[in-house]
């Protein structure tokens, strides 16, 4: 990481700074205490992951939200990222967190720049997974998370989920 990592302290004063709401900051308190939780776990296993890239990533990854609740928040938050000088790994934990990954034929559909928008880190895969596995501010069964992309007709979206739940859950397995 070439620029400073903030703290948790400074993660919430950019959010608020950002004019996020009050909804918006205890969703995000809740992914990382979960992300955390599950980065801390896998450590304990031999996984290397750094816990407080995990922790500050989860508070900012909705950071866009801040000016959009569509899924353009993501590219929206990254760039926001890179006007606070935030570390480039915090601008991928946040334009790659939503629906599991976005393919590129989906980011075309979407008008977005052309890069990579499926999680590679583990810290991102991490943060993704608990921002699945937590609606608004409480812990939901992936099940949940699933069936509700199934029923807005987003098939490949639910099996990215599920992939990313099979593959974090064998992690934490092994």
């Amino acid at each position: 990481m070439n620029k400073q990592l903030p703290d948790r302290e400074q993660a919430i004063e950019i959010l608020k700074r950002n004019h996020c709401s009050p909804k918006v900051m205890q969703h995000t308190q809740a992914v990382s205490a979960l992300a955390v939780e599950i980065a801390k776990q896998l450590q304990e296993k031999g996984h290397q992951i750094n816990v407080q890239l995990v922790e500050v990533g989860a508070l900012l990854h909705d950071l866009g939200r801040s000016q959009t609740h569509s899924v353009d928040h993501a590219i929206v938050g990254a760039k926001l990222a890179q006007q606070e000088g935030l570390p480039k790994e915090i601008a991928s934990i946040i334009k790659r967190h939503v629906g599991a990954g976005i393919t590129n034929e989906e980011a075309q559909w979407l008008g977005w720049p052309e890069d990579n928008y499926i999680p590679q880190s583990l810290e991102e895969k991490v943060i993704c997974y608990a921002d699945k596995r937590i609606d608004n501010n409480k812990i939901i069964p992936i099940d949940v998370t699933i069936n509700q992309l199934q029923a807005e007709n987003m098939p490949e979206a639910a099996e990215r989920v599920r992939k990313l739940h099979n593959e974090i859950t064998a992690l934490l397995e092994a």
